[in-house]
């Protein structure tokens, strides 16, 4: 198949293929600006002087310093996951469509390998005009938002690029890995001139994701005694061991969480058809057991979005656990620079809001997918008296039934992970010289001092159960209204016109 046809018949279908596409192209154009965003802040060069010379040329401290810089592309980073899951999402967008087009080409003469490659393709073709819309606009807002003060400071590194091999991986980089994912998802799937066959999986999960949740916390509890190990001996740690434990613990902990809701949805089936009531209750039941790994497809940029929320909610504990640490020693310590460090954590909750969001939306193209591929089988139940409320009151159980303890288990990995690098703040158990005439006359000869001993104090972090609450509600608000607004096309996708449908 010549690459021009090849082309051509990727971005050939009906209005669902190009909204398809559309959306593709979308989550591409999302996630190229994320991590073009977070390289460009890491491109910012450091000023000459020590490790702590911050660049003057900003008016932000998250960007002036050095240290804060990392975090800030590490969390335009995350930004990335949710959005790739809205992309996985798209991709399953009219699939029986697309799946009885690929079949009429397989009965016009295609082979299986070239149909294969020709829905690789549409994802690969899809990404690419994504990442070079994303890069087209990414280039026009550094000129747009390049304004600088009277100062001549800047409130975005709108001054640096990154370098161009870093742009050609992110714009090159994304549709070649959507397309080897595509063909990795694909390789179960054998198309036919009689349609689309795909084998699965017919045994029940097994909670082996736990043991990646427990690696996940023990990669992050060890960082801690490991840089402990390395003091001790007057060494200096390898510059890639933390980063490594935390990507390491990251993954594993997402991954984790993602695959433990396909356990989950299976369990909660189980439970529900055994103690459910009501035809709802069953039919929601049936389903979470027929296709458990649905939960994991469709909850998976939202539950590591919400890890990545919890573990902000610990950080943001240990923060004002630190600060009242330093008005108890007064001491000074954070409590001077506690704005800043509670805006900055601001910041990342907004960053979280926004990855939730956007992890809506791809709940919402989940539901409506889900509604329009099973139309046919719905329609049969409405024409044998199933009313479309009892239909309607399935999907919400098969919804929300999984979706809660997996969102309570995505809070809790995401809050131990960082309690458990982070040991409670403590101070004093040390001496110190105080004068008794006040601090005014410590400097002057003659003054009386006297040594006192300052207790040791540790102030442990509060658990932030009203910020996790909130998490909680925001990920069960964001299920409850995107299932809502797919139920709208309940009575359209349920009429008995749909049985006679191709």
């Amino acid at each position: 198949m010549r690459p021009g046809t090849l082309l051509r018949l990727a971005l050939a279908g009906t209005r669902t293929d190009g909204a398809r596409v559309a959306l593709t192209a979308l989550s591409a154009a999302l996630a190229t600006l994320a991590g073009l965003a977070a390289l460009t802040v890491l491109a910012v060069a450091k000023p000459p002087g020590d490790e702590w010379t911050q660049s003057e040329q900003y008016t932000t401290a998250l960007l002036r310093e050095p240290g804060l810089r990392p975090g800030v592309a590490f969390a335009l980073l995350l930004l990335c996951v949710p959005v790739l899951g809205l992309a996985g999402q798209c991709a399953r967008l009219g699939a029986p469509g697309r799946d009885r087009r690929l079949a009429a080409l397989r009965l016009a003469g295609a082979t299986p390998g070239q149909v294969t490659r020709l829905a690789v393709a549409e994802t690969g073709v899809a990404s690419l005009l994504g990442t070079v819309s994303g890069l087209a606009v990414f280039e026009v807002g550094r000129r747009l938002l390049h304004r600088p003060d009277a100062a001549g400071r800047l409130p975005l590194p709108t001054d640096m690029h990154p370098a161009p091999a870093a742009v050609a991986a992110v714009v090159v980089g994304l549709p070649l890995v959507a397309a080897l994912v595509s063909a990795l998802l694909l390789r179960r799937v054998t198309t036919t001139p009689f349609g689309v066959v795909r084998r699965v999986r017919t045994r029940a999960p097994w909670p082996w994701p736990g043991v990646l949740i427990l690696v996940a916390l023990a990669s992050f509890a060890a960082i801690r005694p490991l840089l402990l190990w390395y003091e001790r001996r007057d060494a200096v740690e390898p510059d890639g061991l933390v980063p490594t434990l935390v990507v390491v613990g990251s993954l594993a902990a997402m991954i984790g969480v993602v695959s433990g809701t396909g356990w989950i949805s299976y369990t909660v089936g189980r439970v529900l058809h055994r103690h459910g009531r009501g035809p709802a209750a069953l039919l929601a039941a049936r389903r979470l057991t027929a296709d458990p790994w649905a939960g994991s497809r469709t909850f998976a940029a939202l539950l590591a979005a919400l890890i990545f929320g919890a573990g902000a909610a610990a950080i943001r504990a240990d923060f004002l656990a630190r600060i009242e640490l330093s008005r108890i020693a007064d001491s000074g310590g954070m409590a001077g620079s506690d704005s800043f460090y509670l805006g900055a954590m601001d910041l990342v909750d907004l960053a979280v809001a926004v990855a939730v969001a956007i992890a809506a939306g791809g709940l919402l193209v989940a539901v409506v997918e889900g509604v329009t591929s099973r139309r046919r089988a719905y329609a049969a139940q409405v024409a044998t008296g199933v009313p479309r409320s009892t239909i309607g009151r399935s999907l919400l159980w098969a919804s929300i039934a999984p979706a809660a303890p997996a969102i309570a288990l995505a809070l809790t990995v995401g809050y131990l992970l960082i309690r458990g690098t982070l040991p409670a703040p403590s101070g004093g158990d040390f001496e110190r010289v105080v004068c008794d005439t006040g601090p005014q006359g410590c400097g002057t000869d003659g003054v009386a001092t006297r040594t006192e001993w300052v207790p040791k104090v540790t102030v442990t972090p509060d658990v932030p159960w009203e910020q996790l609450a909130w998490f909680a509600a925001g990920g069960l608000a964001a299920v409850l209204v995107t299932v809502g607004a797919g139920l709208l096309l309940l009575r359209s996708a349920t009429s008995v016109e749909e049985l006679r449908a191709s």
